[in-house]
């Protein structure tokens, strides 16, 4: 028996849950479809579906069988196109993620140049200020910042950030410029919502941690708003470098505390550990990766 044909058999019936429709996706007869159930039945020692003259369901073993089959039958085919991919030029669909400031700043314009490299390829870009399941999502890449939780990932590192703390020159002016984070208390704070809820600042004071609470003057989950509010001087914001490079350059807003700051954040590239790199991954990997490294994210200056 041809095996192959017999799990792909099987999928089909798990999938669209009858025989006969298994046998019209897979272009063939309902006898053949039967017969190659059977088969692998028989060759595996357990029943895979109960069968009524009504319906068909999966048992437990018919279940667990499932998952291992696709997950085989979806490396067999990234290992083919990886295969293919290999002596070809990159083509095809390349999905990535990254949240959207960074994104919007600094991949899209990557993307538009590694696009005109590869006219055989296209990319769908999703910006996100949250980290999805790239597996479950269909993602090929994410370009995601800070600590890395999910070890199922491969990681390439791309740069680093650092976190700011920021008030604009005439709030300053007005109220004066804290010098340590103790002083911090009692200014209004700007407050983005997109990297978390609770209301505090962070800081390092040589070996000590410092954890600062704060009463939020401003709420928001857009990085612009949340800019543009300490810009205008309703208070003091912590930021990650690249959201306020323009304007710091700019004279808008001005650093506090830097001394103070915790460690960088990284920059990273990620795709499934499970996967085969196809061409266009590694392709705009190799391409992308160095290109971020040599922009330095934690320049104010």
């Amino acid at each position: 028996m041809d095996k192959l044909r017999g799990i792909q058999t099987f999928i089909a019936i798990a999938d669209r849950g009858s025989l006969t429709a298994a046998a019209t996706a897979l272009d063939t007869s309902l006898p053949t479809v039967v017969r190659r159930l059977a088969e692998l039945e028989a060759g595996l020692g357990v029943r895979l579906f109960n069968r009524t003259t009504r319906r068909i369901s999966l048992t437990d073993e018919g279940h667990r069988y499932l998952a291992i089959c696709k997950t085989a039958l979806g490396q067999l085919e990234d290992a083919e196109e990886a295969l293919f991919d290999s002596r070809a030029e990159p083509a095809g669909k390349l999905v990535l993620t990254a949240p959207v400031m960074f994104g919007r700043l600094h991949v899209a314009p990557l993307v538009t140049e590694f696009l005109r490299r590869h006219p055989a390829l296209s990319v769908e870009l999703l910006l996100l200020d949250r980290s999805i399941d790239l597996i479950e999502e269909g993602v090929d890449l994410a370009v995601r910042i800070g600590p890395l939780a999910d070890s199922s990932l491969h990681a390439v590192p791309a740069g680093q950030l650092a976190r700011v703390m920021c008030a604009s020159p005439d709030y300053l002016k007005r109220h004066g410029t804290p010098r340590h984070p103790d002083q911090l208390a009692g200014h209004p704070g700007i407050r983005f919502t997109g990297r978390g809820v609770l209301a505090e600042w962070h800081f390092r004071d040589g070996g000590r941690r410092l954890t600062m609470r704060f009463q939020p003057r401003v709420l928001t989950n857009s990085v612009d708003a949340a800019v543009a509010a300490c810009r205008d001087g309703l208070g003091i914001g912590a930021f990650l470098s690249y959201q306020v490079q323009a304007v710091v350059r700019a004279g808008e807003l001005k650093p506090i505390l830097r001394k103070y700051e915790t460690e960088p954040l990284p920059v990273t590239m990620l795709y499934p550990h499970s996967r085969l790199v196809s061409a266009r991954v590694r392709a705009f990997i190799d391409f992308a990766a160095p290109r971020l490294r040599e922009q330095d994210f934690m320049a104010l200056k």
